[in-house]
């Protein structure tokens, strides 16, 4: 109280975000480029896979090939990244053993298995010469590709999204709290990268499918990679500064550019492989982009500090969290 019998205000200012000797709270993710380029091909595997399942049912057996080869290649480069990335090779096959239904790791190993024989079969048929296809083995492979790649299609929209859940599911500030966003960013550019892919490498005139699958994929993309930047709080900052807002600004300017360019798609061979090459970068970009927001949300205190005390202030409880450790998904 001050002498005039008024209270008087508080002597200590407000205090700010630290941690202890300034050191980050969370452990740095100790992944490599292996981990955004596997989910971009994971993402390139199910677009493609989506788009030639589509490219056969509508009679187009150049997209359709262009599609199945895209989506087996792609997902066997991705998987190779991922074993890569475990270290052991054994330690995929150890994820087998159990089904876990509240681990998004788990689910999305079962995902893949799900995919993977669909996928394989579909891009198996389409490299079986002419000469041999009227031969037993491929006449088996010519009739199970259809089924084959309808079921890796049905299964596709798990493959591209399941990582954005897996992420969104440790402690990484960054990837945490763009849980309602990350998803619809994966699935978009999962499906810009197929649209592209199938632009760039399947004539103009069966192209049509591929061109409308990329300005969907674009568009959806771009208005949730916005959204990053306005939904994940004190983390949004991660998403716009440094490398991973290099790295965005890049992508976003890519895959606009790549939807604009299916315009001229549509009679220009040139402009439609242009397209498409943008559309594909514009999506490796994005997916190292929110791999670099996650590790620079780890160094600064700030994203992880901030954040509780704004829930402290709002009188949420601050519970133990059990989600993943950072570099706990890997």
């Amino acid at each position: 109280m001050s002498r005039n019998g008024q209270r008087g205000q508080a002597a200590v200012p407000p205090a700010e975000f630290r941690s202890y000797y300034g050191r980050a709270v969370l452990k740095t993710p100790v992944w490599e480029w292996k981990i955004p380029a596997y989910l971009f091909t994971g993402g390139l595997s199910a677009g493609s896979a989506m788009l030639a399942a589509g490219a056969d049912l509508t009679g187009r057996p150049d997209l359709r090939r262009t599609g199945r080869l895209a989506a087996l290649g792609s997902l066997v480069v991705s998987t190779v990244l991922l074993i890569a990335d475990l270290g052991r090779p054994e330690r995929f096959h150890h994820m087998l053993r159990v089904a876990k239904p509240s681990s998004p790791m788990s689910v999305g190993t079962w995902i893949l298995v799900a995919y993977g024989p669909g996928a394989g079969v579909g891009g198996l048929a389409e490299l079986v010469p002419s000469g041999l296809r009227r031969a037993l083995p491929g006449r088996l492979l010519g009739r199970m590709a259809r089924p084959a790649g309808l079921a890796a299609a049905a299964v596709a929209p798990g493959v591209a999204s399941y990582t954005a859940v897996l992420l969104s599911q440790t402690a990484v500030p960054a990837w945490h709290e763009a849980h309602p966003c990350l998803p619809f960013v994966f699935t978009g550019s999962a499906a810009a990268s197929g649209g592209g892919l199938g632009m760039a490498l399947t004539p103009v005139a069966q192209a049509g499918p591929a061109r409308r699958l990329a300005v969907v994929g674009a568009l959806l993309e771009t208005a949730a990679s916005r959204m990053l930047g306005r939904r994940t709080g004190a983390s949004a900052e991660a998403y716009s500064t440094g490398r991973a807002g290099r790295l965005k600004s890049w992508a976003e300017a890519l895959t606009a550019g790549g939807a604009a360019g299916t315009v001229l798609a549509r009679r220009s061979r040139t402009a439609a492989v242009a397209s498409g090459l943008a559309l594909l970068a514009g999506s490796a970009l994005q997916r190292f982009a929110v791999f670099e927001a996650g590790v620079a949300s780890t160094k600064d205190p700030k994203y992880v500090v901030v954040p509780q005390r704004e829930r402290v202030d709002a009188g949420i409880p601050v519970r133990g969290d059990d989600r993943a450790p950072a570099g706990g998904t890997g």
